[in-house]
């Protein structure tokens, strides 16, 4: 009499049950991966202005002022000012007519050809997503701090690198630096984080005057629109709401990133420090200003 083999093996249950203990690992594992990655985006951008802050502190060491924010619309701003001390002295060098003194802006050839339409890694958030709104020239994720209220209103401009400030990148005319950081460099963004638009939008368009800063009367991502003066370079996006300039309302960015909650900058000391989108917004402009003597507070 022939003995009758068993078979091992799975029933349909059993694997069905195997199927779904794997789908639940998997649907855990995921977010932490993803948690992960953010993380080590974060710090990689931390790191990038971490850079730049030290930057921003060789470039005073040797002309004894920060760079100039931006002299009109078009002829240049404090990114290239700032790349020989970046390690990017040739690139530097390739930009011409910086204050448009024979006419040729950030968007006209050689300039688009050598500088403007290059992606520089060092100036971009690696959470960040990548835009170039104009013939191919470049949008970056950190502009420097222009103080608490908008571009526009110039006389109360209160923030570290002035915007439309006529003085040479050479020192020239009115300087500013760390002798004018009365309210203390700890106390005092230099560099935020801002979001590139998408399309045709120009935030984070920093070869450009308007794009060149941030502002801090919105606070870090806020619901509130950053102001733009067309529609055209006007783009709303999740976390980017836009709208026209208005009297009322004259152009301003606000800090944006897309890292969970936060955005980072470096402060004048050269430290870099995450803010939440939570902070005081009197506590957020008050850490903007240079001279404005508030009582600021850690978030």
């Amino acid at each position: 009499m022939k003995k009758m083999r068993l078979r091992h093996g799975f029933t349909l249950v059993e694997l069905l049950v195997v199927i779904a203990i794997i789908g639940v690992l998997v649907g855990l594992l995921l977010p932490a991966v993803q948690a992960a990655r953010e993380a080590a985006r974060r710090m990689s951008c931390s790191n990038n202005l971490k850079q730049i802050g030290l930057a921003m502190h060789n470039y005073h060491d040797s002309l004894g002022q920060f760079p100039t924010g931006a002299t009109n619309c078009c002829a240049g701003t404090w990114l290239p000012l700032l790349l020989p001390y970046m390690e990017q002295g040739n690139l530097s060098e390739l930009y011409v007519d910086w204050g448009n003194s024979s006419g040729v802006r950030y968007s006209a050839a050689p300039n688009t050809t050598n500088v403007t339409t290059r992606r520089l890694a060092a100036f971009t958030c690696p959470s960040d997503l990548e835009n170039s709104p104009i013939s191919d020239i470049t949008s970056h994720s950190y502009a420097v701090n222009y103080g608490n209220t908008g571009k526009s209103q110039e006389s109360t401009l209160n923030g570290v690198v002035f915007g439309g400030a006529p003085f040479s990148p050479t020192g020239a005319g009115k300087r500013f630096g760390f002798r004018d950081v009365i309210d203390g460099t700890s106390s005092t963004l230099m560099v935020g984080e801002v979001r590139q638009g998408q399309g045709s939008d120009l935030r984070g368009f920093l070869w450009w005057a308007d794009a060149s800063g941030f502002t801090a009367y919105l606070g870090p991502n806020s619901p509130l629109p950053d102001r733009i003066y067309s529609s055209s370079y006007c783009n709303e996006a999740p976390g980017m709401p836009c709208d026209v300039t208005a009297t009322s309302n004259p152009t301003m960015f606000a800090s944006r990133s897309l890292h969970p909650s936060v955005v980072q900058a470096v402060r004048c000391d050269g430290s870099v420090k995450a803010f939440t989108e939570t902070i005081d917004l009197l506590n957020w402009r008050a850490l903007s200003t240079t001279q404005g003597a508030e009582i600021v507070t850690e978030d």
